[in-house]
């Protein structure tokens, strides 16, 4: 079954697991297959599976033979027909679609008639149940009931600001409201600049960021002000305003985008361990970075609060 979906430069990469230990990845924009197993001394190996691309050109240019494709996309409809019985649509909705864009291959690569009509009438299934998904996921936006939840595990990695909220950033986005009660210490305020740095990077056309916090206890109010004085004026120098807040009484954690989504995090940004030092792997890439277990939770509002 798949048991990861990995995000790669020009598609998405699906890993599965087989008896025996062996681990199956396909990355579906760069037509790409490869198999993983341990070898003899547990290290791991990597073969190539009959891809046609030819020396000196890139894999885009040749295509994965149907049956070396047709397996990863059964398993890969298989794994949305069951998130798809378990109500997770918006998880099944990717699934259906790459697992359709895998079969539209193997339909390219056979020459057998019999298999082609099938495939034919397997593709418009998926496609029509895809298509119901989608009306389904944009009417719950619209009503105001649209929500996904998100665990992070203990300890896992792979939770960057850009990999968690870049499903719901895109060119409209213009404003911001970030509500959080602990942008106080040093490495908060540098998790809150990493924010806006992202921000800033696109797609989205951020104009105006709105950030409400408390004021640091004791003697390191002087120090936040500070900080956030420094990113005010360095979000200028980009053609952002920011513009900073205090309460006594906020507790809540939420980020809005003035496309609707609302993103409620558990320990808001702060959700990263620190690393274990300077010049270890993480101190830099938020990516490999181990977090500390908290939920996520995302809604879209047909109105955005903006006050």
């Amino acid at each position: 079954m798949v048991s990861s979906l990995l995000w790669w430069r020009d598609g998405f990469a699906f890993r599965f697991s087989e008896p025996g230990g062996v681990q199956s990845t396909v990355w579906t924009g760069s037509c790409l297959a490869v198999r993983r197993r341990p070898d003899r001394s547990g290290c791991v190996a990597f073969a190539r599976l009959n891809c046609a691309g030819a020396a000196g050109r890139s894999p885009d240019a040749g295509f994965v033979s149907w049956h070396v494709m047709e397996e990863p996309a059964v398993l890969v409809l298989k794994r949305a027909v069951e998130l798809d019985s378990a109500s997770r649509f918006q998880e099944s909705l990717v699934c259906y679609q790459e697992g359709i864009d895998l079969l539209l291959r193997v339909l390219k690569a056979t020459k057998n008639e019999t298999k082609k009509a099938h495939y034919r009438e397997k593709i418009s299934g998926y496609m029509s149940r895809a298509e119901d998904i989608k009306k389904y996921l944009e009417k719950e936006k619209e009503d105001g009931k649209y929500h996904k939840q998100i665990k992070i595990e203990e300890n896992t990695k792979g939770f960057s600001y850009e990999k968690l909220f870049q499903d719901y950033l895109n060119e409209t986005v213009t404003e911001v409201w970030v509500e959080d009660p602990y942008i106080r210490q040093v490495h908060q305020l540098y998790n809150f600049l990493r924010f806006c740095e992202m921000l800033v990077k696109g797609p989205c056309k951020v104009k105006t960021i709105h950030l409400l916090t408390s004021y640091d206890e004791g003697n390191g109010k002087s120090q936040q002000m500070n900080a956030l004085q420094e990113i005010k004026q360095s979000l200028k120098d980009y053609g952002v305003t920011l513009d900073v807040s205090y309460s006594s009484s906020i507790h809540d954690r939420e980020i809005r985008f003035n496309n609707g989504w609302m993103i409620k995090i558990g320990r808001g940004l702060d959700y990263f361990k620190k690393p274990q030092g300077r010049f270890c792997l993480g101190y830099c890439d938020f990516d490999l970075r181990p977090c500390h277990e908290t939920t996520v939770d995302v809604f879209h509002m047909k109105h955005t609060k903006k006050t």
